[in-house]
């Protein structure tokens, strides 16, 4: 096996995402059950397509453009119309979002990323309207239930990265954290930030950054004046590629990219291109595929429509990938990780013989 793989399994086993406020695919055009289909589509996916809500915090990024690319192609393999909006990190709107949602009374909500406070009040008034929802990387409270909560395994993610972190600086050094709270995914790899941190006995000399519209040139200042200020820094974990991209440029604008290695969570093509150039400081990152993950969450949700879904929650699991096996094996793009490392293809994950992984 080519990388290093999570030790958590499933719990079941847009073209780019628009950033107008508001976009729509119709499934009909495409009359396919998908790729390798062995069964016609029951109910409700027999008829006219479906309408299904995305609820997006943000659709900028690579990961998250990649995400909603998955999403879509599986809608339309499954006769989905997905109707699709984009907060642009603005919470506000978000929550104006999903409750325009809620009236229009779509057949099921997906509500992708966003703050718990914003989110939660919504999620409940969804369920008690009867309308099915799914949830990505939202932490919602013990009293909401009866939606479906999906996820990647941040935990895994943030130990097997923090493992070879430790491995390749070792224990009692000085580090540092880039990265923003108040956000599901951060919060979840934080927590083990701080145990590892604990363990090694590391020294956690700064903690900036945070999340924007345009997060990776917007850290680059932030990670600079940190480093100015802390130039012995030996490592930076860095928990979002977008944030990781955005500490490399800093590294690399004081010239300490022999000097300070950077960790990541999170992977694209361009983010294989960052970490295979020549010097690059960025020499680990975990990740899961982000357009298996879309793809699966749709699929999770068509299945809940069509009766043949009744768990709480999904977990995705995800690899750790090094930048020296990136570069002894010449892998460059997400498609050649998922090749190497077929568990990212989800294909074992929410799937059924009328709705198989499309993505």
């Amino acid at each position: 096996m080519l990388f290093a793989t999570s030790a958590v399994a499933a719990l079941l086993a847009v073209a780019s995402c628009s950033q107008s406020d508001s976009t729509e695919s119709d499934a009909s055009s495409s009359p396919s059950t998908g790729p390798t289909a062995s069964a016609p589509r029951p109910k409700p996916f027999d008829a006219s397509p479906v309408t299904v809500a995305l609820v997006r915090q943000s659709g900028a990024g690579d990961y998250f453009e990649a995400w909603g690319q998955g999403a879509q192609k599986q809608a339309t393999a499954a006769n989905i119309k997905l109707t699709i909006t984009d907060a642009r990190n603005d919470n506000a709107k978000q929550a104006s979002d999903l409750q325009q949602a809620i009236d229009a009374k779509p057949a099921a909500i997906i509500v992708d990323h966003g703050q718990t406070d914003t989110i939660a009040p919504l999620v409940k008034k969804a369920v008690a309207a009867g309308i099915p929802t799914i949830v990505y990387d939202v932490a919602l409270p013990a009293d909401v239930t009866g939606y479906i909560a999906t996820s990647q395994s941040d935990e895994s993610l943030a130990e097997q990265v923090l493992g070879q972190m430790i491995k390749d600086i070792g224990q009692g050094q000085k580090v540092g954290l880039v990265s923003a709270t108040g956000f599901a995914p951060l919060d979840r790899r934080g927590a083990v930030w701080k145990k590892v941190v604990a363990d090694n006995k590391l020294q956690q000399v700064f903690f900036t950054g945070k999340v924007t519209e345009s997060t990776a040139t917007d850290n680059i200042p932030l990670v600079d004046a940190a480093l100015k200020q802390h130039p012995d820094v030996k490592a930076i974990f860095a928990p979002y590629d977008e944030i990781t991209k955005g500490v490399v440029q800093a590294v690399k604008q004081n010239n300490l990219q022999d000097k300070v290695k950077v960790y990541g969570i999170d992977i694209s093509n361009a983010d294989l291109q960052v970490m295979t150039e020549s010097g690059s400081p960025w020499v680990a990152t975990a990740a899961t595929d982000p357009g298996q993950i879309g793809a699966a969450v749709v699929r999770t949700i068509a299945l809940k429509l069509a009766g043949q879904f009744n768990e709480a929650s999904v977990q995705f699991p995800g690899v750790l990938i090094t930048q020296k096996v990136l570069q002894d094996q010449k892998i460059t793009t997400v498609g050649d990780v998922v090749k190497a490392e077929p568990k990212l293809k989800l294909d074992t994950t929410s799937v059924a013989d009328w709705l198989p992984n499309a993505a």
